[in-house]
C-alpha cells in the first residue's frame, strides 16, 4: 500500500523553515540525505586505515608465452585514486574492490596531509607519484579518478604542470572546477578559500590549455549538497575534451561509493578517446558533452 496524502501537507512548513534548494522536499531526496548519513557513519569507521599510505603490492605476473590459451589484451594504464578534502585513501575501498574486479590490477591511492594549505603545493606531489608509479610499472600514462578537492588538484596537475602527458582519463567526480560558495565560515582554511569562484586557482584552471591531451569525465549530482551552485561541478572550458554526467538520486559522499557510479567510472575508463580529441591534438577547441545517470 502506497501512502501519498501524509507528506503534501507538511510542505508549505518545510519550504519554509529549510533552504531553497532543498524547498522541494521528495522522497529522492529523503533517501539520499539518509544514504549519505549511513555512507558518512560507515566512512568514519573505516578512516582509520587509510590513514597510512598503502602498500605497494608487487606487479602481477605477466602471462606466460606457453599459454596458448590465452589472447593477447591491450594493458590497461594504471589507475591512481585521490581523495578530496580532509579524506584519505579509505574512502575508495569499494570503488578499488569494482576496478580489480573488473581488469584493473594497477590501483594506487595517494594520500595527501589534510594539513594541506595549497592545491599547487598537492598538484606537484600528485605529479612526483605519477612519475614514481610510470617508473616503476613502467606504463607510460596513467587514468586519475579524484574526489571532490581531489578532482581539481588532477585538474590542476593535467593542465598547469604539464600532467596531460602523463594522465589519459581523468574522472572527477562532485569536483568544483568553477568554484563552490558553500559554508562560507570554512573560508578560514586556505585550501577551502582557493576552491571558492573567482579565486586564482580557479582562474588559472580558466585560462587556455591548447592541446591538452588528457579527456576529463566530470560526475555531478544533483543533489551535491556541497556544490553551491550545483553546475560548478562540470566542466565547462573551450580547450578540454570534457563530458559531463549528470549523476540523480545521490549526494557528494555516495558518489564514489555507489555502484552505480562506479559502473560509469569503469565505462569512462574504458571507453576509448573520442574523435574529438584530434581536434584538441591539432589546437582546435572541443566542446563538452553530456549525459546522464540515474541511480535512485
Amino acid at each position: 500500500m502506497k501512502v501519498t496524502g501524509a507528506a503534501p501537507p507538511f510542505l508549505p512548513l518545510c519550504q519554509r523553515l529549510l533552504p531553497s534548494r532543498l524547498a522541494g522536499l521528495s522522497m529522492t531526496l529523503l533517501k539520499a540525505t539518509a544514504l549519505e548519513i549511513v555512507i558518512l557513519a560507515g566512512h568514519l569507521l573505516l578512516y582509520p586505515s587509510g590513514i597510512t599510505q598503502e602498500r605497494r603490492d608487487p606487479l602481477p605476473e605477466p602471462p606466460s608465452p606457453e599459454d596458448a590459451t590465452q589472447l593477447p589484451t591491450e594493458a590497461k594504464p594504471p589507475v591512481v585514486l585521490l581523495h578530496g578534502f580532509i579524506d584519505n585513501r579509505s574512502v575508495f575501498v569499494l570503488l578499488r574492490r569494482s576496478l580489480a574486479q573488473h581488469g584493473r590490477r594497477q590501483v594506487e591511492s595517494l594520500n595527501y596531509s589534510p594539513l594541506t594549505c595549497d592545491i599547487r603545493t598537492a598538484a606537484e606531489l600528485l605529479g612526483r607519484h605519477i612519475e614514481e608509479i610510470c617508473e616503476r610499472t613502467g606504463s607510460k600514462e596513467v587514468d586519475i579518478v579524484g574526489h571532490s578537492l581531489g578532482g581539481l588538484i588532477a585538474r590542476y596537475y593535467v593542465q598547469r604542470l604539464g600532467g596531460d602527458l602523463r594522465v589519459r582519463t581523468l574522472v572527477t567526480l562532485g569536483t568544483p572546477h568553477s568554484g563552490t560558495a558553500v559554508v562560507p565560515l570554512a573560508n578560514a582554511h586556505p585550501i577551502v578559500r582557493q576552491m571558492r569562484p573567482g579565486s586564482p586557482v580557479i582562474e588559472e584552471l580558466a585560462r587556455p590549455a591548447p592541446g591538452c591531451r588528457t579527456h576529463f569525465v566530470s560526475f555531478w549530482s544533483d543533489l551535491d549538497h556541497l556544490m553551491e551552485p550545483l553546475e560548478t561541478a562540470c566542466i565547462d572550458h573551450p580547450d578540454l575534451i570534457a563530458q559531463n554526467v549528470q549523476v540523480s538520486g545521490i549526494g557528494h559522499l555516495a558518489l564514489p561509493v555507489h555502484p552505480a557510479v562506479a559502473t560509469g567510472i569503469r565505462q569512462a575508463l574504458d571507453t576509448p578517446l573520442p574523435e574529438t580529441a584530434a581536434a584538441t591534438h591539432t589546437g582546435t577547441s572541443a566542446r563538452g558533452h553530456t549525459g546522464g545517470l540515474t541511480v535512485a
